[in-house]
């Protein structure tokens, strides 16, 4: 899953994803005060634009230029509030304690990138800040041709953290929308953690 299999992705689809926000974020960041977010993997911009028409201030970064350029044409309404990043965040980590929510929905970052990627995901939270990191249940994958525990899982984020965080949320859980057509999707396993003051 380099650049150019996502990119090759996107230019393969008029759309890849519905457009509508992740559930767990909704579910998670519904209630948290506006401030400045980083999407990670923001894709074609569903979570990154629901958050800037809540009033986010909101940082977008993809892999695939293809899938920022959607997003920015969909967003035109607050192209003030969102910054469309094209970056890999395992090779530049995000600027360090910058941002009040770090949202990581179904991100492929994979154990073989090493822990840097993850300590600079951490590191990009502000104090008092949110980490979100969502994912599938691998239960539910267990038929796909992939291992899914070559990827970077809430629960082994939530074994990173120090005490310099407040875990709020550690869970496998049904996911609250629908999950995409033809896929096994049923349960998210969900991390929210916030950083200490």
């Amino acid at each position: 899953m380099d650049a150019q299999f996502w990119e090759d992705l996107y230019r393969g689809r008029d759309q890849v994803f519905s457009g509508n926000p992740n559930g767990i974020l909704v579910t998670e960041a519904a209630d948290l005060p506006p401030g400045r977010a980083l999407d990670v993997g923001c894709g074609e911009g569903g979570d990154a634009l629901w958050l800037a028409r809540r009033g986010w201030h909101v940082t977008g970064t993809d892999i695939a230029e293809t899938a920022l350029r959607r997003a920015a044409a969909a967003g035109a309404d607050v192209a003030d509030l969102v910054s469309w990043v094209h970056a890999d965040l395992t090779a530049t980590p995000p600027t360090p304690e910058a941002f009040d929510l770090v949202t990581v929905q179904y991100f492929p970052l994979r154990r073989n990138a090493g822990p840097a990627a993850v300590h600079g995901l951490l590191a990009a939270v502000a104090p008092g800040g949110i980490l979100l990191f969502g994912s599938h249940d691998p239960a539910d994958l267990a038929d796909l041709d992939f291992d899914p525990h070559d990827y970077y899982l809430p629960g082994d984020v939530a074994a990173l953290l120090d005490g310099g965080w407040e875990i709020q949320v550690n869970e496998t859980r049904a996911r609250t929308t629908p999950p995409p057509p033809g896929t096994p999707h049923i349960r998210d396993v969900v991390l929210r953690a916030r950083r200490r003051p």
